[in-house]
C-alpha cells in the first residue's frame, strides 16, 4: 500500500510537499480549481523542485477548463523537473466547473479528450480539434529544445465513480483515483467494469494498474469520540464537501433518493440551509464555500457523527483504521490519498505517518 497527500493549493505554502517527502508519504497531489486555489503547475513546479523522491502530480486536473494539448503539455513541463515520477491525475470537473454555474464535461467529450492527452504524452502525432473546429493532426515540434519531458512515461490516473467516467478510464488510463472509499462489491464492480472497457479497445488491465482513493483520515486519541472539537476540526471541511457534492447530484437529477436514512433529517436541514440562505443567481457560487479546506460557520452544525460516519474517512482508533486499510488492499486498493483541511494539514499527516504509516 502506498500513501499519498493531497493539499489545498496554495503556492506559497509549496513547503508541504517536502515536508511529506520527510515524512515518508509515497505521493504529493495538487488539486486543480481556479476560482478558489492556486495554480495547480506552478505549485507543482517548486514542489519538483523542492523534493527528489515524491511522486508529483495533479489531484485532479479538470478537463473543462484546459484544451487537452495544454494539459499534457503543462504536466509534460513538469516532468521536465521531475522525470519518471510525474502522475497526470485528471477528471471532468465536480468543483471547477460547477462554482462558475458550468456542468462538468461530458463523457463523450472527456474520452476524446484523455485519448488526445494520452497521445500527446507518448509523444505521439494525435488527430485534435476543439469544439466545433475540424480535426487536425498535432505533435509536440522542436523536441531538440528539450522544453518539456515524454520520454519518461507520465501514468494518467481517472477520478471515475460513475460508469461513463468508469469507461472512460478503461480505454485510455493508467490508473483511477476514486472519490471516498467505496464498500468492497463496490470497488470491484468499479474495477470490472474497467477492465471490461479496457479489453473492448484492446487494452489488458493487469496488475499495473494503479487504484487509489482519496479520504480523510482522523486518528481517535484514547477515550475521544466524534463530538470531539478536534475531531470536527479534522474531518469537517471533507464531510461538508460531501453534503455540497450531494446537492450539486440532487440538483441534476431532480431527486434525492440516493440519500442514507441515517442522515435523512440533517439533509433536509441542510437542503433547508442552502435554498433559504443561499440566492439562486449566486448558489454556484456560494454553495461550495470553504471545499475540504475550511468549515464554513454557519455549515458547522451539520457535522455530526452520523455525517463523519457514512462519509466515509478513515476516522477511528490506529488498530481499526490499520485494519481498514489492509480490508482496503485485500479489495484491490493500491494507494490512500488523505486531503485533511488546511489549517491542520501538517499535524493530521504527521500523526497518520507516525500512527498508522510506521505501522502498517
Amino acid at each position: 500500500m502506498k500513501f499519498g497527500g493531497m493539499v489545498a493549493t496554495k503556492i506559497d505554502d509549496w513547503q508541504i510537499f517536502p515536508y511529506l517527502e520527510g515524512l515518508g508519504y509515497d505521493s504529493g497531489w495538487v488539486p486543480d480549481s481556479q476560482m478558489i486555489w492556486s495554480d495547480c503547475y506552478a505549485t507543482l513546479a517548486l514542489a519538483a523542485w523542492h523534493t527528489s523522491t515524491l511522486r508529483l502530480g495533479t489531484g485532479v486536473a479538470i478537463a473543462g477548463t484546459r484544451l487537452a494539448p495544454v494539459t499534457a503539455h503543462s504536466i509534460a513541463s513538469i516532468n521536465r523537473i521531475a522525470p519518471g515520477r510525474t502522475f497526470l491525475g485528471i477528471g471532468t470537473g465536480h468543483t471547477a466547473m460547477r462554482v462558475m454555474g458550468q456542468d462538468p464535461v461530458q463523457p463523450t467529450a472527456f474520452g476524446d479528450y484523455l485519448r488526445v492527452v494520452r497521445g500527446l504524452l507518448a509523444g505521439e502525432e494525435v488527430e485534435y480539434a476543439p469544439p466545433g473546429k475540424e480535426r487536425q493532426p498535432i505533435k509536440f515540434l522542436d523536441r531538440q529544445l528539450a522544453c518539456i519531458d515524454t520520454e519518461h512515461k507520465v501514468p494518467i490516473y481517472v477520478a471515475a465513480n460513475g460508469p461513463k467516467a468508469l469507461a472512460a478510464t478503461g480505454a485510455h488510463g493508467d490508473g483511477r483515483i476514486s472519490a471516498g472509499n467505496e464498500p468492497y462489491p463496490v470497488f470491484r464492480q468499479n474495477l470490472e467494469r474497467i477492465r471490461k472497457s479496457g479489453a473492448a479497445t484492446g487494452r489488458e488491465i493487469d496488475a499495473s494498474f494503479h487504484t487509489s482513493v482519496m479520504t480523510f483520515a482522523c486518528i481517535l486519541q484514547p477515550g475521544e469520540d466524534l463530538t470531539s472539537e478536534r475531531v470536527i476540526e479534522e474531518t469537517g471541511a471533507e464531510v461538508l464537501s460531501s453534503l455540497h457534492f450531494w446537492y450539486e447530484i440532487y440538483r441534476q437529477r431532480g431527486n434525492d433518493g440516493f440519500i442514507m436514512g441515517e442522515v435523512r433529517g440533517l439533509w433536509e436541514d441542510y437542503k433547508h440551509y442552502v435554498e433559504t440562505e443561499m440566492p439562486e443567481d449566486r448558489r454556484h457560487q456560494l454553495l461550495h464555500t470553504g471545499h475540504c479546506a475550511f468549515i464554513a460557520p454557519a455549515e458547522r452544525r451539520f457535522v455530526t457523527p452520523e455525517m463523519i460516519k457514512v462519509t466515509g474517512g478513515l476516522v477511528g482508533e490506529p488498530d481499526e483504521i490499520i485494519s481498514r486499510i489492509h480490508d482496503m488492499e485485500t479489495a484491490g486498493l493500491r494507494e490512500v490519498v488523505l486531503l485533511p483541511p488546511i489549517a491542520v494539514a501538517r499535524s493530521n499527516f504527521k500523526d497518520f505517518a507516525a500512527q498508522i504509516m510506521a505501522r502498517y
